[in-house]
């Protein structure tokens, strides 16, 4: 594995994301334990049932950022463990398959499980092939493909958003930033969407804090930390330690374990911000319940 040349100090991945289906992506992953999609299940679950209660909505519809293969939509939408998907492409038997006959399969899963807990996945990403991947298969409804850092929506991609009732991501900002998440809220339209994001620490969330504050969101973080994957390298491992040290964060007992940790922060419209009617956020988050590693 390569190194980045930024000053993150995580392994670049990004050969896992470009491959014609998933197989790359979960072999790799699966070494590295990454469970964040596991952990983020319940709490995304959770939020879309305050949202269908607060708002009268029979289907949610989500957007997931960074979404790759649609790794989210599997798991939340689909109930896919990350064991069952690590079987599903990660093995020797599924390297193995015919790239048609892994599709077909995918397929046949998404006919039987998709929607049926009124959640329409959205995914959002830079990786032409992960989408078209994901779409084909049926774990996403409907794909973006747009690098928000460096361009500007189109006016077909800002009607997706237009349409979004909760926006989520697993580990992406850090590489995603505020300029991204500017053009996915517009604070001029109606209807805005709630927001929760599992951020790693050696990333500051503020500047997209102070943008959405700015935009009429109220954000709360959890203090619970969950874990993303294990560092890659003893490399890894030392210059996020650096980083965090850098930053002020104390690692003990998390980093220092051999894990990238994540917190997760959840938005929602202040009451009376905007011209959209929104419940107001709570002041502080209770966590679902969750019986992955912590």
């Amino acid at each position: 594995m390569r190194f980045d040349t930024d000053t993150t100090g995580k392994i670049s991945l990004d050969h896992i994301y470009t491959s014609p289906d998933p197989r790359a992506y979960f072999t790799t992953l699966r070494g590295l334990e990454y469970l964040i999609p596991q952990h983020a299940k319940p709490h995304f679950t959770a939020l879309a049932d305050q949202y269908r209660a607060a708002h009268g909505r029979t289907v949610v519809d989500i957007l997931d950022i960074g979404c790759s293969y649609g790794i989210n939509a599997a798991v939340t939408g689909c109930d896919l463990t990350m064991d069952e998907l690590y079987r599903r492409y990660g093995t020797p038997a599924a390297a193995a398959l015919p790239g048609a006959e892994l599709l077909a399969r995918d397929r046949r899963t998404t006919r039987a499980r998709a929607g049926a807990h009124g959640l329409r996945f959205t995914g959002l990403d830079t990786s032409g092939p992960a989408l078209a991947y994901a779409a084909r298969a049926g774990f996403l409804a409907g794909t973006v493909h747009a690098d928000l850092e460096r361009n500007r929506a189109t006016a077909e991609q800002r009607a997706v958003f237009a349409a979004t009732d909760l926006v989520v991501s697993t580990g992406c900002f850090g590489y995603v930033t505020d300029r991204t998440l500017s053009q996915v809220v517009d604070t001029e339209r109606e209807h805005r969407p709630w927001m929760a994001h599992f951020v790693l620490r050696m990333f500051s969330f503020d500047a997209v804090t102070e943008r959405l504050a700015a935009a009429g969101y109220e954000t709360v973080r959890s203090e619970r930390l969950f874990r993303q994957r294990r560092f890659a390298s003893p490399e890894e491992r030392e210059q996020v330690l650096d980083n965090l040290a850098d930053a002020g964060i104390d690692p003990t007992g998390q980093e220092t374990e051999g894990w990238f940790c994540a917190r997760l922060f959840v938005s929602r419209p202040r009451p009376g911000a905007g011209p959209g009617r929104h419940r107001p956020a709570p002041p502080h988050l209770t966590d679902p319940p969750d019986r992955g590693t912590p």
